[in-house]
């Protein structure tokens, strides 16, 4: 396509904010101009970087638990590419290649959580489970297609809709790395300085290991007595990219997600430890051997708090459910017109506002549940019809239902909580599966290849809504991103079931080489589950009762809960970054110097996130090939935290005195 090159001059000022009535949001790519979007070039890179990212993210997923968000790297990646091949008007082309390769950090989340435990039961069961490629790629496979397919009819409003009410900080960062690239000049260089800055911070610690990566009360000998006593503790992850999630997600957001966090770690944990410290609570848990009394801050809240704030979770989504009952009725609604060959809409639309058609949207999931109808049937439930009739319709009301929860979480924090979700999938697929006669190591297999499909398609549907929200920000045709993104989720799910029977060949889930602390969890909620032992209703309870007074209170439900699920030290940076956003947009009397302040803060957060997040990728790598330069006995003595908590206040000082110089 001949087009003369077009001069970008950045976001616009209502990028980021509510828009006023009547007023109308202009992304940078013209909605009545066509531009290269899908092309030879964007395609073929966008399926080396989800291959690149899919091996790379299972790895460091089964490693430390942690799977890192690829979209910021392949951004960067893209932006950097195409400079050095001096492609004209590139932008359009690099949101195609992020969004096709950012398909492998979510599929491996929704794969890595459930799948490895097939391996590890099957260490305990080797005559009843046997594992396959097939199993994992189909699951994979079948689970993304759904939360793409389940995902499109909520795109406009999540994206349009609710413009400047969410903060999608990861897709924040996201776009601020695309539209660098094209405008260079102002907008790049405090990017990249902060992505510089940002990205070595974080190297040194993940990779020397110079300073601790987190500060906790246990510094001094007053601190390590109040979490030993009184089951009291503090603790705060110094890393740049946490702290520039914060400072995006914004004071308010990350209020309520620490006011979650801190009621769990300074009420619950200590309520606990005084009400029950003698007791040894395990009815729902046989391995629990030990007191409430003594574990640690940490052992309670894996073993007990934690499933308050999954209970939080998953009430919080059936009330954002029945909230958004009407969106969910017009998409279908629509959806059904559509197939009555009533609506002609979508003739006349905008480019900018053009989905897959509706009618696609209802086929291709008619057909793909029948895919995984098929595939239950002849693999996992061994041909039982009544088995496979639950397991389908658990799976299709659970993806459907909780799409809007993930796209939720994703919009307001940039972290989707599906560890929790699938956990409860699981859960609730274990107690109904063995009320209709499904039980032991036949039944473990199918309710975690349910929870696979499950956690695969929430996954799916949380990662696809910050693609789709950069695409609208920076003017792509959502119609391309939803159709090529059927790609990406192809060839991450064949790169994670090859990359996971190679990693359970070489090391094995159970040796303590690869932690798969997710799956590790949940092979041990599902082994008791399916052998007749009860799931911690009580404690799920207690968070679903939380959530609806928060609820009755206008307190975001969801955010909270959230909150009371992520580990504290990644709770309290939020907080942090927070009071860094409330603190420069609010120093001037003059309103337009603050909103300045603001968006120069936004790229330096941005950098802090994308520089994390690329190194993050280069540590990992160097861990793989046997790198490991950190002095454990140094990262253990209470000086590295001391070290770290300096490291941090220098860091904050930058990003404060960088972000209100605008001039």
């Amino acid at each position: 396509m001949k087009q003369e090159e077009e001069k970008l001059t950045g976001l616009p000022e209502n990028a980021f904010r509510e828009l006023k009535p009547g007023e109308v949001y202009n992304p940078l790519m013209s909605p009545d101009k066509k531009y290269p979007e899908v092309n030879l070039w964007s395609v073929l890179w966008g399926i080396a970087m989800a291959i690149l990212f899919s091996a790379a993210a299972a790895y460091l997923g089964l490693k430390v638990g942690q799977v890192f968000e690829a979209a910021i790297p392949i951004a960067i990646i893209a932006v950097g590419v195409s400079g050095a091949t001096k492609r004209k008007n590139a932008l359009g082309e690099n949101v195609i290649i992020q969004s096709i390769g950012a398909s492998s950090g979510v599929i491996v989340a929704g794969a890595i959580f459930t799948l490895p435990a097939l391996y590890i039961l099957q260490e305990t069961y080797p005559e009843e489970i046997t594992v396959t490629f097939t199993q994992v790629f189909i699951s994979s496979l079948l689970g993304g297609v759904l939360g793409i397919l389940f995902l499109i009819p909520f795109r406009k409003y999540f994206v349009s809709d609710m413009h400047g009410k969410y903060p999608f900080p990861e897709a924040t960062a996201t776009t601020q790395v695309l539209v660098s690239g094209e405008k260079g000049g102002s907008q790049a260089k405090p990017l990249l300085l902060a992505g510089i800055i940002g990205g070595l911070y974080d190297f040194i610690v993940a990779t020397f290991g110079w300073w601790n990566e987190n500060f906790t009360t246990r510094v001094c000998g007053f601190g390590e007595m109040l979490a030993d006593k009184a089951k009291l503790v503090f603790k705060v992850n110094t890393g740049a990219a946490v702290l520039g999630l914060g400072y995006i997600v914004g004071l308010k957001y990350a209020s309520i997600i620490c006011a979650g966090s801190l009621a769990v770690w300074w009420i619950i944990i200590p309520g606990m430890s005084m009400i029950w410290g003698d007791s040894v609570l395990n009815q729902w848990n046989p391995s629990i051997v030990a007191t409430v009394g003594s574990m640690a801050p940490e052992e309670i809240f894996n073993y007990y708090a934690k499933s308050i704030g999954i209970g939080g979770i998953a009430m919080a989504g059936i009330i954002g459910i029945i909230k958004s009952w009407g969106i969910i009725k017009s998409a279908v609604g629509l959806a059904a017109k559509e197939m009555g060959g009533k609506s002609n809409v979508e003739a006349s639309m905008k480019r900018t506002q053009r989905d897959i058609s509706m009618k696609i949207i209802a086929i291709g999931s008619i057909i793909t549940l029948l895919l995984v109808f098929l595939f239950f049937y002849f693999d996992v439930m061994q041909g039982s019809l009544l088995h496979t009739v639950v397991a389908i319709l658990l799976v299709a009301g659970i993806a459907f239902l909780f799409t809007t929860v993930a796209a939720n979480a994703i919009a307001i924090v940039g972290t989707n909580p599906v560890s929790g979700m699938t956990l409860m999938t699981l859960i609730l697929a274990s107690v109904v599966m063995v009320s209709v006669g499904l039980k032991g190591p036949e039944g473990m297999v199918a309710a975690l290849v349910m929870g696979g499909v499950v956690c695969t398609a929430l996954s799916m549907a949380g990662g696809f809504i910050t693609d789709l929200k950069i695409g609208y920000w920076l003017g792509s045709t959502p119609a391309k991103q939803e159709a090529w993104k059927f790609l990406g989720t192809i060839v991450s799910a064949a790169t994670v079931g090859g990359v996971m029977i190679i990693l359970n060949k070489t090391y094995g889930f159970t040796s303590g080489q690869l932690a798969a602390p997710q799956a590790n969890a949940m092979a041990a909620v599902i082994e008791p589950l399916m052998n007749g032992v009860g799931a911690p209703w009580l404690l799920y309870g207690i968070g679903a009762v939380l959530a609806i007074v928060l609820n009755a209170f206008k307190i975001p439900a969801l955010a909270f809960a959230l909150g009371m699920f992520i580990p504290l030290q990644l709770n309290i940076p939020l907080v942090v970054g927070g009071a860094v956003n409330w603190y420069v947009t609010s120093r001037s009397k003059d309103a337009a110097l603050n909103a300045e302040r603001g968006e120069k803060g936004t790229l330096l957060a941005s950098g802090f996130i994308a520089g994390g997040a690329l190194m993050g990728v280069v540590s990992a790598a160097m861990r793989f090939g046997g790198i490991n330069l950190v002095n454990d006995a140094w990262v253990n003595n209470t000086w590295s935290e001391v070290l770290a908590l300096g490291a941090y206040a220098l860091l904050i000082i930058y990003f404060i005195k960088a972000s209100m110089k605008t001039k």
